[in-house]
């Protein structure tokens, strides 16, 4: 009877131990969470209850399991030791990253609160996204690494690598050069300030908005929903359109071309209306134009302004597609034509006069004499 209620005791007194400490640490994020609601720190934090009964019940279980004095326990004691290692190593390292992830994230939201600079912000939240990837990137090597010394006979080939590491650099630099790029060159946007999260760029004729941004590729959500991806390297060897870079406000031109009767007295008044009417508009500045003009049109350009790039397309729709039915049925004269009518005749050239010219007389037929 001993021997079937001393694994239960164990086993079952961990788990319940494990259950009691989550609960209690997460009642004390709560309290801190109440008390503190300028940060969102601990509310986060609340999130690392799994990890942490993980880290305990393999710390209780590590110490206790000696207690169940049966025959099987005591033969695998060493692969015990060997997993309840590795759990703890998998457990410790899942932990550590949602603390990291906690504190990143709140100390992210609360500058997001406190600045209303939308330029500084994505560009904090474009550092913090590449720094918890790097942090995530080194937890994981650091939590394999020591789960790999756990196995006996590890330490030799830890020397041996040790011994080798000049050639595996040197070979390694030579295979992934640009691998090895791509990856200096998301440092160099994340700190460089180059290209946000959010930012609006155009990138090989292609316009849409930076939607991810890693240590080796970058995506952008084009305006059909699209998502393009492009390394990294891209962005620092070769030119790019950034509209929201030094500001997301934007200056769009709409071209019309029309007769040289059109009346463009009238059609500034006439946009003047659809732009109050605009919701799009930021109601910075407008204006209309004759730019340009050839034998049969001429070239009228519209500007108007919006907030963003978003905005400014919107707002030029608006303004091609009003002034182009208003034309139609108010001014249909200035819209332009093409000459379908029969050319105009040559005139004569005046010149010396010339001699008319003889008939030619009709052949007839020869007759011989009687």
């Amino acid at each position: 009877m001993e021997n079937l209620l001393r694994p239960l005791v164990v086993v079952g007194g961990s788990v319940l131990l494990t259950l009691l400490v989550g609960l209690a640490v997460d009642r004390l994020m709560r309290r801190a969470d109440d008390r503190h609601p300028e940060t969102p720190l601990w509310g986060l934090l609340r999130r690392c209850r799994t990890p942490l009964q993980a880290v305990v019940l393999g710390l209780v279980l590590r110490a206790s399991y000696g207690q169940i004095r049966q025959p099987l326990v005591a033969d695998h004691r060493a692969g015990i030791d060997h997993v309840l290692s590795l759990v703890l190593i998998a457990a410790s390292a899942w932990l550590v990253l949602g603390i990291a992830s906690a504190a990143v994230e709140s100390t992210y939201a609360r500058y997001a609160a406190a600045t209303r600079d939308a330029a500084r912000v994505r560009r904090v939240r474009t550092q913090v996204t590449l720094i918890m990837r790097i942090v995530t990137a080194v937890v994981a090597v650091v939590a394999a690494a020591a789960m790999l010394l756990t196995f006996p006979g590890m330490e030799k080939l830890g020397a041996s690598m040790l011994a080798s590491a000049g050639i595996v650099g040197i070979v390694a630099g030579v295979a992934a050069q640009s691998t090895l790029g791509n990856l200096f060159a998301g440092f160099q946007i994340a700190f460089g300030d180059m290209v946000r999260i959010g930012d609006t760029v155009v990138v090989d004729g292609e316009w849409g908005v930076v939607d991810e941004v890693t240590l080796t590729f970058l995506t952008v959500r084009t305006w059909d929903e699209r998502r393009i991806t492009m390394p990294v390297s891209y962005f620092t060897s070769k030119p790019f359109e950034n509209w929201s870079r030094g500001g997301a406000q934007m200056t769009g031109t709409v071209y019309f071309h029309l007769d040289h009767t059109a009346p463009v007295g009238l059609m500034r008044e006439k946009m003047q209306r659809i732009l109050e009417e605009c919701p799009a508009w930021d109601r910075r500045d407008w204006s209309i134009a004759v730019t340009d003009t050839t034998p049969t049109t001429m070239q009228v350009r519209a500007v108007m302004t919006a907030k963003d790039a978003n905005d400014i397309w919107t707002a030029r729709c608006t303004v091609r597609e009003q002034m182009v039915a208003w034309l139609q049925e108010e001014h249909p004269y200035a819209l332009p034509k093409v000459a379908t009518g029969p050319a105009a005749a040559r005139p004569s050239v005046p010149g010396p006069a010339r001699e008319p010219s003889l008939p030619v007389e009709a052949d007839t037929p020869r007759t011989g004499r009687g």
